[in-house]
């Protein structure tokens, strides 16, 4: 295992499953959250299985948390294999005679998107596990949809969700397809592939983007 990591091809393709693993569980986040919005009750019954249900917390959770480290953590190792490759930096950007804006500043877009993380955990997952395990309160399958609206209202904390996700956006944008592509996925399939994860770059980031918004303009009121 060792020396297949040292190998630049392994580092890619470890690299691209750990990203199409992570696009998983983003599309199954969006699809929970998104239902704040739609129907709160349903928001709560689903927030509350995976805030509770054994297989969630306890075999998913470490290995989502794995996937998150595998994924960044590779990321900087090729971006240091990159530039030790390259030699120099790009001394001016100009065009496509180098590469486009967003595959060349990769990492950087994923130091946005790993603070952001850190965030969202600290806003979420810390909050949570407070709530079960350090003040020990009882189950309250309703609280979801109130705290999480809540989580909204000040207006600093929206507008770094809806930058986080413009950058995410971005990220995507290249990485989504590329991980196909260092798998080797290279057919008549390919040009679908690419709308698909192109669309996919778009819609899911603007979803987060105006669940954010929706819930800052329409706070709860007691």
């Amino acid at each position: 295992m060792s020396g297949l990591l040292k190998s630049s091809i392994a580092r890619k393709i470890v690299m691209a499953l750990s990203g199409l693993f992570l696009v998983v569980f983003l599309t199954q986040h969006f699809v929970i959250n998104i239902t704040s919005v739609i129907d709160p009750d349903v928001f709560n019954s689903w927030s509350h299985f995976m805030g509770y249900n054994p297989l969630v917390q306890f075999i998913l959770q470490p290995i989502l948390i794995a996937g998150v480290i595998i994924h960044f953590v590779m990321g900087f190792i090729l971006e240091i294999q990159n530039r030790r490759a390259r030699g120099v930096g790009y001394v001016k950007y100009k065009g496509s005679a180098n590469a486009p804006w967003v595959s060349r500043n990769m990492i950087y877009t994923g130091l946005v998107v790993l603070a952001f993380l850190g965030l969202h955990f600290y806003d979420f997952w810390v909050h949570e596990m407070a709530f079960k395990y350090i003040e020990a309160n009882p189950e309250d399958p309703t609280r979801y949809h109130e705290e999480t609206v809540e989580k909204f209202a000040p207006v600093w904390r929206t507008i770094i969700y809806v930058i986080s996700f413009v950058l995410l956006s971005l990220h995507l944008w290249h990485g989504f397809s590329s991980s196909f592509q260092s798998m080797g996925v290279n057919n008549k399939y390919s040009a679908g592939i690419k709308l698909f994860t192109n669309i996919f770059s778009v819609v899911i980031p603007l979803g987060f983007i105006f669940i954010a918004l929706y819930h800052h303009l329409n706070p709860i009121t007691h």
